[in-house]
């Protein structure tokens, strides 16, 4: 397999040829706006250059293909989740909890990202702060690196998957034209037959009380965030610490 030089590393602007038209910031402004607003699917080396004015060859200048405009998405849009002007709180669960809410209002922003990141490497300038500041926030609780990085792995496990439920449910709503107590009512009378049977005690129980304390998907994501972060305060060194109560979002 041929080796290509890291995009990072890779000048913006070739020393010879033509005076660059546009910059690759600008290109990948232009590619999360139609991802956002159409899906990834939209997006192709010739959409992009229409929407820039450009011919698409020179799109080429800038990018090797539409996976390298991917990564540039990505880390973009992960440059979200740490705004310059804010300073990571010296509490490191609150640091942790500060960061998994803007990452799901990052990625509720952006529907396209948590797919699109998920198993995918990440070595932009944005990508390399994120993990620094996460990382960060650990040191010094007696960790080892491996211990660290898997924590963060599973607080980023967290927001990833419990996004990704929030947008399948409502592209289910878009695409059917119901909403989820609509489309479960559907199914009610089979549900009902189930819990007739005496085997279902807990299905039963899920009938007549779910929903009564974690209606809103806030509510649910910060609950599963909340138990998460305490597991990994129960596991730390006793220096550690314990986690205290979630703050004000």
């Amino acid at each position: 397999m041929q080796d290509h030089e890291n995009l990072w590393t890779r000048p913006e602007h070739p020393a010879r040829g033509p005076r660059p038209s546009f910059s690759r910031a600008a290109l990948t402004e232009a590619a999360i706006r139609i991802a956002d607003a159409e899906g990834l699917e939209a997006i192709s080396m010739r959409r992009l250059a229409a929407d820039l004015g450009a011919g698409t060859m020179s799109l080429y200048r800038y990018v090797t293909g539409k996976d390298e405009v991917f990564d540039l998405m990505i880390d973009t849009a992960v440059g979200e989740y740490l705004p310059e002007d804010r300073q990571p709180p010296g509490d490191w669960a609150e640091g942790l909890r500060l960061l998994a809410w803007q990452a799901r209002r990052t990625m509720l922003r952006h529907p396209w990202l948590a797919s699109l990141a998920a198993g995918r490497p990440q070595a932009g300038p944005n990508s390399a702060r994120l993990m620094e500041t996460a990382l960060g926030m650990l040191d010094g609780l007696g960790l080892t690196v491996d211990e660290m990085l898997t924590l963060v792995g599973a607080v980023f496990a967290y927001v990833h998957g419990h996004i990704q439920s929030e947008l399948a449910e409502v592209e289910a709503t878009r695409r059917l034209g119901l909403t989820l107590a609509q489309r479960l009512a559907r199914h009610l009378s089979y549900i009902q037959s189930l819990i007739a049977t005496g085997n279902y005690p807990m299905l039963e129980r899920v009938t007549k009380e779910a929903g009564r304390e974690y209606t809103t998907a806030d509510d649910r994501f910060a609950y599963g965030l909340d138990r998460l972060l305490g597991g990994i305060a129960a596991s730390l060194p006793a220096r550690g610490g314990q986690v205290g109560p979630a703050s004000p979002r």
